[in-house]
């Protein structure tokens, strides 16, 4: 911030333009991630990309039944479900470890290296500290359940 509290629009966009650039590459890298999920204690592998599409599935063949192919359908059905859902949650760690400094970065905290911490910007509505936009009423303050006691 300039002094008497203006903001440097060019510090501004200078942060905004490396804040996009790391995003864009987060987001390429988590496109280009594939993680696994099993079920069945590994009888069943899914393999997903960062975006949560299926790109793999192997199936041992000891998850199958010759004897009872109705029941080793149901069950088989059922693996796949568990390792896309494992796969699934993997990804979603994966997302939000990938994620996290952006959403640090922008409400306190600093996250992102060679990106001031915008949080105390003045006019960034929905920031700590900021005012609501106009037309906008101001949230309540919380009550401290402390208080109530």
């Amino acid at each position: 911030m300039e002094p008497g509290g203006q903001l440097d629009m060019q510090q501004l966009l200078q942060a905004a333009a490396a804040m996009q650039s790391q995003l864009m590459s987060a987001q390429q890298e988590l496109a280009e991630a594939e993680v696994e999920g099993t079920a069945g204690g590994g009888l069943v592998t899914a393999t997903v990309n960062g975006q949560g599409e299926l790109v793999d599935l192997s199936i041992a063949a000891a998850a199958i039944d010759g004897g009872d192919p109705e029941e080793t359908a149901q069950t088989v059905a059922d693996l796949v479900l568990a390792a896309y859902r494992d796969a699934c949650r993997a990804v979603d760690e994966l997302q939000q470890e990938t994620m996290a400094p952006f959403a640090a970065g922008l409400g306190g905290g600093g996250g992102l290296p060679g990106v001031p911490d915008l949080s105390n910007f003045p006019g960034f509505p929905g920031l700590p500290g900021a005012p609501a936009q106009p037309g906008q009423v101001e949230p309540p303050a919380q009550d401290d359940p402390a208080d109530e006691k």
